[in-house]
């Protein structure tokens, strides 16, 4: 299982191997890649001071792309759609390899990174209605998830990235498709997704220091730079995953969100009914589930209908260190692409 690294002009691409090299269990079973776009000198002397500990590659095409007069400012989003297509290309066409991890160079993984993909493979193989597996969960701030519940994974329809595995044969579905700028959202259109889920974890295996970047740090200052990065080494290739298969998942997960109790947003901020336990918010609508989001401190913006983190439009979450299920009514029929 390959580990690819895109990295571009931030030198601090150091942080992100550090911590794949000091957590990588074997060489052998994860070779680590860097594929280098934008030419920069400093961050190339930092990948090449690796030496064979990592393989570098060079993003050959660095000329500027011609964009829509609208979408100047956006230029390093089409810079990075064209980087992905390439690297990829690299890894499943040049390379041959049959699946690969997929991490940007202002991630840092947690211990058991590798532990995780290696067991959730299997899993990815066996189950076509899976088409992802992410170390990330979007609500993954540090009060809102059970650290205690590190080993808790669950299946979610929306594309999480950072840090994700994916099987060559999705590759071979994207690459002739892949757009040429947002590439991210782009996955997260029906067109692409085609209803299929990602596993993600409660508590992330990844956490992003990158500030500086093409988003400018919007998201970095009001979500990112609070996700909890796990740090208690979960033995997942000793763990029964068989819960996260289509059936077994759809029958035990949404059986738990609907048996659990409703409560209103009030007694949730005002901490009543505590005995209580688990508890369900109900939303009724897009605009209600953007005041309850919003109100609780949850991610409130939704890519194509589907709310991040949510799985048939449920999102697990704690609040006040109680678990909440913020879901749609039970007969829920779809999600609708005019929520966003």
């Amino acid at each position: 299982l390959p580990v690819l690294v895109l990295a571009c002009d931030r030198s601090t691409v150091r942080r992100c191997l550090d911590k794949l090299l000091r957590y990588r269990p074997s060489a052998q079973r994860f070779p680590v890649i860097v594929s280098q776009d934008c030419g920069h000198a400093e961050t190339a002397r930092v990948i090449a001071s690796y030496g064979d500990a990592v393989a570098h590659i060079r993003q050959p095409d660095l000329s500027d792309i011609p964009v829509p007069a609208e979408h100047r400012k956006f230029q390093g989003y089409y810079k990075i759609a064209r980087h992905y297509r390439w690297a990829l290309g690299q890894v499943f066409r040049t390379f041959r390899y049959r699946a690969a991890i997929v991490v940007e160079d202002d991630l840092e993984v947690a211990p058991d990174f590798f532990e995780y993909f290696q067991a959730a493979f299997p899993l990815l193989l066996a189950d076509r209605s899976l088409w992802c597996v992410s170390a990330w969960n979007d609500n993954g701030k540090e009060q809102m998830v059970d650290a205690a519940q590190a080993d808790l994974l669950y299946r979610t329809d929306f594309f999480p990235g950072l840090g994700w595995l994916l099987l060559a044969e999705l590759w071979d579905e994207l690459e002739p498709k892949w757009p040429r700028a947002f590439w991210d959202d782009w996955m997260r259109q029906p067109e692409q997704r085609r209803d299929r889920s990602c596993v993600r974890p409660e508590v992330s295996r990844t956490m992003t220091f990158g500030r500086k970047g093409v988003s400018h740090g919007q998201f970095f200052d009001q979500y990112l730079k609070f996700i909890k990065l796990n740090d208690r080494f979960v033995p997942f290739t000793q763990l029964d995953l068989s819960y996260l298969k289509k059936d077994a998942y759809e029958r035990s997960f949404l059986a738990r969100v609907y048996a659990a109790p409703e409560v209103t947003v009030e007694e949730l901020q005002g901490n009543r009914r505590r005995e209580l336990g688990a508890v369900r918010l109900q939303y009724s609508g897009r605009d209600s589930f953007k005041a309850f989001a919003k109100a609780l401190g949850l991610m409130d913006d939704l890519k194509s209908g589907v709310p991040r983190a949510g799985y048939r439009g449920v999102v697990s979450f704690v609040y006040r260190g109680r678990r909440v299920y913020l879901a749609p009514p039970a007969d829920w029929a779809g999600y609708d692409p005019s929520w966003s």
